[in-house]
């Protein structure tokens, strides 16, 4: 097998859990073969360069082996390799997250019942 549609090996590498989520997603424009956005019948091949976004998180990935089966994860990641520039882009934007966590202000308690009833009064208005 020289080749395979880009839905069924997005499906078999594990990068969406179904088939048909991976198929949207393609079409949504959510994924590039080499940096050209493609629809979901697109057959690529050993050596094309993936980019795929999910969420705030975007993934540059080199096909290594097709294949058109889903198998153990263990297996999956065989499938690719992923480009260090993407590597460290994703690690950089993992640790930007988490310092926005620790920065985010969480309350000490929960509102009581008559700072709910402000809350709701104050929601009702707009």
């Amino acid at each position: 097998m020289e080749q395979v549609r880009i839905d069924k090996w997005l499906w078999a590498a594990r990068f969406f859990k179904t088939r048909s989520l991976a198929a949207k997603e393609v079409g949504a424009g959510h994924v590039a073969v080499n940096g050209d956005r493609v629809k979901p019948a697109r057959m690529v091949r050993t050596g094309d360069l993936l980019t795929i976004r999910q969420g705030f998180l975007e993934t540059s990935v080199r096909i290594q082996e097709v294949s058109e089966r889903r198998g153990p994860a263990v297996v999956a990641r065989t499938l690719y390799e992923e480009t260090g520039e993407s590597l460290a882009k994703r690690e950089q934007v993992l640790a930007e997250r988490a310092a926005m966590q620790l920065h985010a202000s969480q309350p000490d308690r929960r509102p009581d019942k008559h700072e709910r009833r402000k809350i709701r009064q104050f929601l009702k208005k707009e």
